[in-house]
């Protein structure tokens, strides 16, 4: 059977750690706590192995292959009681993942850090950084004096009744190696044959942990260039030419104002800073209501909410707020400019428009046999785009279509204010426009 979890996007509202705590580098992002009861009750050696060279395979999510394996292990009398798992990842945001399962409190944490975190004490003053920054295997006995004192973490382990702790690369993928680490509260550490039974299971569990490496990494750059939903269809097989379905949603399109003035003012790196801002809090809100961002387009970004996977209702709501947020976060942009930008003397009052609009588009790859592109296209996007540019002349900084109006619940519906019928170029008949 498949075990499988999907992570649509990094949240940028962090869970709750209680009752572990981590740096502030680190965020956590998933908990497992299945326990002990995601093992069979016993397990031999080649138990554990022939679960690593057959069902193992089958499980998508690092966090619970990792968990059951450290569960297994338990189930086979090894002696280990705490496990922590690092590999390096390309992300935009993220230099590493790491897991973190303790037989104490049977969770097991999915963890993300940026890379600030390789300068905190937490990971510079750690074993971790012999291992992952210059390839050592590090092993400290923490029931003496000296292996009390090797590290700032070995105290805090000792007083939990940890006895002895390893870390060890598990190969070297980059600048970074990857590193496992192990603990133990059994007195005078792990024995002899056990380290050897160990290494061996350690040695398998090691090509599963590759494994999941280049499907992560894979999964990280189609999110960061095409969404994630857009994504994991192209990881799941659609990379074809024509590739896609008609879909029904409620598209959304964002224009900045007087782009084109700012360019001939600024630098290109200035004209960077400033779109990068606006780009920031575009996806933020819209990824954060459910959408996908599907392009940015000079001063542009495209996105669709779609009805198949919110519900009509639901994604004409998230589509409503998402724009909302937008204009709620550039204002606060312009009520306290960041001092990463240009002199807000230059550009100041950043000001956007956004259109929203709601019908049929072709969802799926488009372009030459040798280069696609996965994006929205049809009549609905062009009557979005042909909606966004009216609210310059209508003095607005939202304005959607009657199909989103009649799709949203009564209390959005009512705060809306008519702004007539408009005729869209291409579109036979009038279209009521309302302000948001």
């Amino acid at each position: 059977m498949t075990l499988k979890t999907e992570r649509i996007h990094m949240s940028r509202q962090p869970l709750d750690p209680s009752p572990r705590t981590y740096a502030a580098n680190v965020q956590l992002l998933a908990r497992s706590q299945r326990g002990p009861a995601c093992a069979p009750d016993a397990q031999t050696l080649e138990d554990v192995k022939s679960w690593l060279l057959n069902d193992a395979t089958e499980i998508d999510d690092v966090m619970l292959m990792f968990e059951e394996f450290m569960w297994r292990c338990q189930a086979a009398h090894l002696d280990i009681d705490r496990s922590t798992l690092h590999i390096g990842t390309l992300h935009p945001r993220v230099i590493g993942f790491s897991w973190f399962w303790s037989a104490q409190d049977s969770f097991c944490d999915e963890l993300a850090a940026d890379a600030n975190a390789l300068q905190h004490e937490a990971f510079t003053k750690n074993p971790l950084y012999k291992v992952m920054a210059e390839g050592e295997f590090v092993k400290v006995d923490l029931e003496t004096e000296e292996g009390l004192n090797a590290f700032p973490i070995m105290r805090d382990l000792a007083e939990q009744g940890y006895t002895n702790y390893v870390a060890i690369p598990l190969s070297a993928s980059g600048t970074m190696n990857n590193a496992m680490t192990l603990a133990t509260t059994r007195k005078g550490g792990i024995s002899p044959e056990q380290k050897e039974e160990i290494r061996s299971l350690i040695e398998l569990f090691a090509l599963h942990v590759e494994r999941h490496i280049v499907k992560r990494i894979a999964r990280n750059v189609a999110d960061t260039y095409l969404g994630p939903i857009a994504g994991q269809r192209v990881l799941d097989g659609e990379i074809k030419r024509g590739d896609g379905e008609a879909i029904d949603a409620v598209v959304f399109m964002s224009d900045m104002r007087g782009f084109t003035g700012l360019a001939d003012r600024l630098s290109g790196a200035e004209v960077t800073a400033i779109l990068n801002a606006y780009f920031d809090r575009v996806s933020t809100a819209v990824l954060n209501h459910g959408g996908d961002i599907l392009k940015f387009m000079g001063d542009g970004v495209l996105a669709v909410f779609d009805q198949k996977t919110l519900g009509r209702q639901a994604a004409a709501d998230a589509a409503v707020n998402a724009a909302r947020a937008v204009l709620s976060s550039i204002d606060e942009l312009n009520d306290a400019p960041s001092d990463t930008l240009p002199d807000p003397a230059l550009w100041h009052p950043l000001k956007i428009g956004i259109g929203l609009h709601m019908g049929e588009v072709f969802f799926g790859n488009v372009g030459g046999e040798e280069r696609l592109d996965f994006t929205v296209i049809g009549r609905a996007v062009n009557e979005t785009s042909r909606v966004e540019a009216l609210c310059k002349p209508l003095g607005q900084t939202l304005l959607l279509t009657e199909p989103v109006r009649s799709a949203l619940p009564d209390g959005l519906k009512s705060g809306l204010d008519p702004m007539g019928d408009h005729v869209l170029r291409g579109v036979g008949n009038p279209v009521a426009i309302f302000s948001a």
